[in-house]
């Protein structure tokens, strides 16, 4: 009977030890969600900006600069419920203005033009990068989170499921080629 008893305990202790650690490799995961989601929105704020920045710098010509201007602006005032549509449309706007390789070099040639096509560029590939860290680490956060063990006993607590962010963030060719 004691024997029973102790085995059942050590057996109970090896089941807590277990739930424990994967209750932490799961909040750990979702640590990860929050410094990637922290990393998208810098990098989108600093692909609006920078796109607000060169269209109010007058390099481009006057209808470029206003759709440009406007899907910046839209997307840094975004409500997180429409943000995803609006910086899809920011990344359409870039590409219909920046489709041609000729565009990026009329930039280029204005003064102070080098710069401001180097940041674009730049701010245009660290987009995907960071929305593909962040959705892989939902992916494997939501992956935990569909266990039998994590849900019976509840071991994500109150955290929301964790979203993917997605949105169109293909580069505008002419852009995605330039060297940063």
């Amino acid at each position: 009977m004691t024997e029973t008893l102790i085995w059942t305990v050590v057996a109970l202790i090896l089941i807590g030890v277990y739930l424990s650690w994967t209750a932490g490799r799961l909040d750990r995961l979702h640590m990860r969600i929050d410094a990637a989601r922290a990393a998208l929105d810098a990098q989108l704020l600093r692909r609006a900006s920078v796109t607000q920045e060169l269209a109010t710098s007058g390099v481009l010509d006057p209808a470029a600069s206003i759709v440009l201007y406007e899907a910046a602006h839209a997307a840094r005032q975004a409500e997180e419920d429409h943000r995803e549509v609006a910086e899809s449309e920011l990344s359409q706007a870039l590409r219909a203005v920046f489709g041609e390789p000729e565009q990026v070099e009329l930039v280029r040639q204005a003064p102070g033009g080098e710069e401001a096509a180097g940041e674009l560029a730049a701010a245009v590939r660290r987009v995907p990068m960071a929305r593909r860290f962040h959705n892989d680490a939902v992916r494997a956060a939501r992956a935990l989170r569909r266990h039998r063990k994590v849900r019976w006993f509840r071991l994500a607590g109150h955290a929301p499921f964790p979203l993917a962010f997605e949105m169109d963030d293909e580069p505008p060719v002419a852009l995605a080629d330039r060297p940063a």
